[in-house]
This record gives C-alpha cells, sequence and structure tokens, in this order.
C-alpha cells in the first residue's frame, strides 16, 4: 500500500486508533487464546455486553477480528496472526523503554556495571589486605 495516498493513511489510522483502547486491547489479547462469543467476552472482563458488542463492531469493521456463526452464537477471532506480531513489538519496545528508565533510577543494576563490579570489590579488597 503507498502511504502517500490520504485514504490509505486514513485506513492506516483507524487501524491504529482501533488499537488505542484498553478495552479492545484486552478482547484482543483474550481472543488470542482463542475464539470466543460476546457472553463469554463478557464474563471473563467483567463488563457489559454492549461494551463488548460496540468494541468487537469497531474491531471487525478494521479488520482485526473475524466472526463465525456457531449456531445460535457468533463466535470472534483474530483475523490476522500477524497482529500477534504487532502487539509483541511494541510491548517489547515499552518493556525496554520503561526498563532504561528504570537503570536511570538505578534501582535495577546494568548486566554490564554488575560485570564491573566485583571486580573492582576484589582489587580493593588486595589492595587493603
Amino acid at each position: 500500500m503507498e502511504l502517500t495516498d490520504d485514504r490509505a493513511l486514513e485506513h492506516v489510522a483507524d487501524y491504529f486508533r482501533a488499537l488505542a483502547e484498553p478495552q479492545r486491547l484486552k478482547i484482543l489479547q483474550t481472543l488470542r487464546e482463542g475464539p470466543r462469543n460476546v457472553g463469554e467476552l463478557t464474563s471473563e472482563l467483567a463488563c457489559s455486553q454492549a461494551n463488548v458488542s460496540k468494541h468487537l463492531a469497531l474491531l471487525a469493521k478494521v479488520g482485526l477480528v473475524e466472526r463465525e456463526a456457531r449456531g445460535t452464537s457468533v463466535y470472534y477471532r483474530f483475523a490476522d496472526s500477524r497482529t500477534y506480531d504487532l502487539c509483541d513489538l511494541v510491548c517489547g519496545q515499552i518493556a525496554d523503554r520503561l526498563l532504561d528508565q528504570v537503570r536511570g533510577l538505578s534501582l535495577v543494576p546494568d548486566a554490564s556495571r554488575g560485570a564491573k563490579r566485583p571486580a573492582a570489590k576484589t582489587a580493593a579488597r588486595k589492595r587493603s589486605a
């Protein structure tokens, strides 16, 4: 897809807007474990059926989930497993950033710094002995 086209950019923006809502991310995380119907999602996420249905409709509209009729129920599942890859990439980047922030506060020793400290302590002990 050529991203210089305004319509293409609008589709990309819609996709990311759909991912920008925490409740929709919870739904997607739950669907990662397998297809669910609205009732199952409602009980697993402890929210209203109307809320779940609204979010599922938007996720289906942008192509993140697909519907499958099974008897009298409709089950939802991830439309494309590559979305997992995107979510994992973003979560990994956020985790790395948070870890860097914590390291900046000196709450978690950097592995490379930790490796140098024992050698420095050993040298200091030898000098004092």
